[in-house]
């Protein structure tokens, strides 16, 4: 992280919030979301994409679109009327998704460790949400399934409302007492247009509060972080052997692109052969990935100290099959291809893990010929998997 923030702005500020705001607060709470892609060479492997450590968004519209597609396969029969004689779908193929409510029930848990039965969970979001609906139903859950009260405000208002009282630096918005500071924004530089923003960013990390994420768990989730843990002997150090050789086989090949022997190998590879690759910098929400001559291009752009802030990822090839899309109101059939993402969540007390639990599915499906996947920003539509 050192050597990254070296060369990445907003890594360097998070990274700096990190080594310099410390809480006395020791449980830590994580939202993740896994994303997988199918790569196919000679035969079908599930591979990783990337490991959302912050702001992992959709869990709340994945369950109702999943509802959604239940609904449709046993009002119309749409399904049946198109599929290949030999196969009779059901409504059984959908796998159950928890994701509707496997977050606020996470949310839930970590309030009650938090201790105060009156204290709010604290939503950061950006200004003029436009994913509020997919927030809003977490909010609901929370409040009609476990009682528990949510506010949400931006970076900017919480640098103007809030407060840090008593010993423990306990984090108040107003008068509410918050216990648990869920981030839905913060996850790149347009979340920080000033340094209020990064006040109230700074001000959360040092308060009492249980962050989802803290700033130590939102690195985590860093592109070069994802290189660093594929590279050989990195997983041993975490897991068994078995369970090591098991996750490595979801690994693509991740390279980095700083001054070592790989970086420099895989820079000269980057140039010959771009077609091979993904170009990834330390960024999350979409949009933000260089493929093909792009990569040429910003390569031949940056100085060397600039390309240590992105890492080189092979290229997943996924199959592509015949579907129909709905963006914008408008239907259009085309050649697409799916992402999955796992969500997962996890609550630790220094080293003793007090929730790590599977959080249901997130489908996301779009055109073959479209290089990002994020919903909200624009380029995928929500979807359902379908087991045969």
């Amino acid at each position: 992280m050192k050597s990254l923030s070296e060369s990445d702005e907003f890594t360097h500020r998070v990274y700096d919030i990190y080594k310099s705001k410390a809480s006395k607060q020791t449980i830590w709470m994580g939202i993740h979301r896994s994303d997988y892609l199918v790569h196919f060479d000679k035969q079908p492997m599930i591979k990783q994409v990337e490991l959302n450590t912050i702001a992992s968004s959709f869990s709340s519209l994945s369950s109702k679109t999943d509802l959604l597609h239940r609904y449709l396969a046993n009002r119309t029969d749409f399904f049946n009327e198109f599929a290949p004689e030999h196969l009779d779908i059901k409504t059984s193929a959908f796998p159950k998704n928890e994701s509707g409510t496997a977050v606020a029930s996470g949310l839930a848990k970590a309030h009650s460790l938090y201790g105060v039965p009156g204290a709010k969970v604290l939503m950061v979001v950006q200004p003029n949400e436009n994913n509020i609906f997919d927030q809003r139903w977490i909010e609901q859950e929370l409040f009609t399934t476990h009682g528990v009260k949510v506010i949400r405000r931006s970076l900017y208002e919480i640098s103007q409302l809030a407060t840090l009282e008593g010993p423990e630096n306990r984090l108040h918005i107003g008068a509410d007492e918050i216990a648990v500071t869920y981030f839905r924004a913060g996850y790149g530089p347009g979340d920080y247009p000033t340094d209020f923003e990064w006040e109230a960013r700074a001000t959360i990390e040092e308060s009492f509060s249980i962050k989802c994420p803290n700033a130590a768990y939102h690195l985590v989730g860093s592109k070069k972080m994802q290189q660093v843990l594929a590279m050989p002997n990195m997983l041993e150090k975490f897991l068994n052997k078995e369970h090591s050789e098991l996750l490595r086989s979801s690994f693509t090949g991740l390279y980095p692109l700083d001054s070592s022997p790989e970086g420099i190998q895989a820079y000269e590879n980057a140039l010959k052969d771009p077609l091979k690759y993904v170009l990834k910098p330390q960024r999350e929400g979409g949009g933000n990935n260089y493929y093909g001559q792009d990569i040429v291009v910003q390569l031949n752009k940056m100085t060397a100290k600039e390309r240590s802030g992105f890492i080189l990822m092979d290229l997943i090839k996924p199959p592509p099959l015949r579907n129909s899309l709905v963006r914008r109101g408008q239907l259009s059939d085309a050649e697409v291809i799916s992402e999955l993402g796992i969500y997962g969540i996890w609550i630790g007390d220094r080293d003793v893990c007090l929730l790590n639990t599977s959080g249901g599915h997130l489908l996301r499906t779009k055109s073959s010929n479209s290089n990002e996947g994020g919903v909200a920003a624009g380029f995928a539509v929500l979807d359902s998997p379908f087991l045969i």
